[in-house]
C-alpha cells in the first residue's frame, strides 16, 4: 500500500548499503525506504521543493505510477526490480551530459553487481541485445528534461528502474523487457545492485562535477558501440528525419547522418529501425 511515511531499511538493502559507504559519497548520507510510492521520482522532487540536500535517495519496493521518459508508465511490480530516485543539484557545466553519465553509471554498476555486460541506447536506456533491462529519467526544476538553459536549474531528480527478476508485464512490454533474473539464470542480489549502481553514479558525477565529462562520453561510447551504426527515426517540426547514428558529440548530443548533412539530437525521441 502507499505511504508517505519512510519504513526502516531493509536488511537485504542495509547491509550491502553500509559495506560500499565508503563508495557512495553523498548518495550514502540519507537514503529513505518506502514499501510503495506513486513515483519514486515524484516524492524525490516534493523533498528537493522542501530543501532535501543533494545525494538525497528515495527508493522503494514498488511503485504504483511510475514513468519512463516521454510520460510512458514504467511498470513496477512489487519486489521485482530496483526504483529509485536522486536528488541533484548540479554546476551548471555537469547539466549537459547528466543524463548520459546516469546510463553509463546504471550500466556499471549493474555489471559490477552482476558481471552482466549491458549495453546504451541513447540517451540512457540500458539493453541486453534488444531488449530493456533498466531506464533513467532525469527530471529538472523546470519541469523538463535538463537540456535547457541551466541557469534556470534548481535541481534535477535522477530516476532509474532496473527489472531485477521476471514479472507480469503487460504484453506490449513483456514482449520487448527483459530482467537480470532472466538472463543470469540466478537469483541476484538487489540490495548489491543498489550499493554499485549509487557508488558508480557518485562516481561519474564526480567526473561532470569535476570538469572530467570527457571519460563520461567515452564511457558512454564503449557502451554504445553495439548500437551506433544503426538507422533511426525521430520527428522534428512536424515531418520524419531518418538517418545512421553515428556517434555523442562533447555535450552527449546524437549525432546523425542524414541526406542533409549531420544532424545534432538534443531532444525528443529516437526510435531505432
Amino acid at each position: 500500500m502507499s505511504s508517505n511515511v519512510p519504513q526502516p531499511l531493509p536488511a537485504e538493502f542495509a547491509e550491502p548499503l553500509a559495506r560500499a559507504a565508503g563508495r557512495l559519497g553523498a548518495f550514502g548520507r540519507h537514503i529513505l525506504w518506502y514499501p510503495e510510492v506513486p513515483s519514486t521520482n515524484d516524492v524525490a522532487a516534493a523533498l528537493a521543493e522542501r530543501g532535501a540536500g543533494e545525494g538525497c535517495v528515495v527508493a522503494a519496493n514498488a511503485q504504483s505510477a511510475g514513468r519512463g521518459r516521454h510520460g510512458r508508465p514504467w511498470a513496477s511490480p512489487a519486489g521485482a526490480g530496483l526504483y529509485v530516485s536522486t536528488v541533484l543539484r548540479p554546476g551548471r557545466h555537469a547539466v549537459p551530459a547528466l543524463t548520459i553519465a546516469a546510463g553509463v553509471a546504471v550500466g556499471e554498476g549493474i555489471q559490477g553487481a552482476t558481471g552482466l555486460d549491458v549495453g546504451l541506447k541513447w540517451p540512457n536506456d540500458v539493453y541486453v541485445g534488444d531488449r530493456k533491462l533498466a531506464g533513467v529519467l532525469a527530471e529538472a526544476s523546470a519541469g523538463a528534461d535538463p537540456v535547457g538553459p541551466p541557469d534556470r536549474i534548481q535541481y534535477v531528480v535522477l530516476g532509474f528502474g532496473i527489472n531485477v527478476m521476471p514479472a507480469p508485464y503487460p504484453p506490449d512490454i513483456a514482449a520487448r523487457a527483459t530482467s537480470l533474473e532472466e538472463e543470469l539464470g540466478r537469483a541476484v542480489d538487489r540490495g548489491l545492485l543498489l550499493a554499485e549502481c549509487l557508488s558508480a553514479l557518485a562516481r561519474r558525477y564526480g567526473d561532470l562535477q569535476g570538469g572530467r565529462t570527457g571519460a563520461v562520453i567515452e564511457a558512454w561510447r564503449r557502451r554504445a558501440a553495439r548500437t551506433l551504426g544503426r538507422r533511426v527515426r525521430w520527428d522534428a517540426d512536424g515531418s520524419t528525419i531518418e538517418g545512421v547514428a553515428e556517434n555523442i558529440d562533447d555535450t552527449g548530443a546524437l549525432m546523425v547522418r542524414t541526406p542533409a548533412g549531420v544532424i545534432a539530437v538534443t531532444a525528443g525521441e529516437v526510435r531505432w529501425v
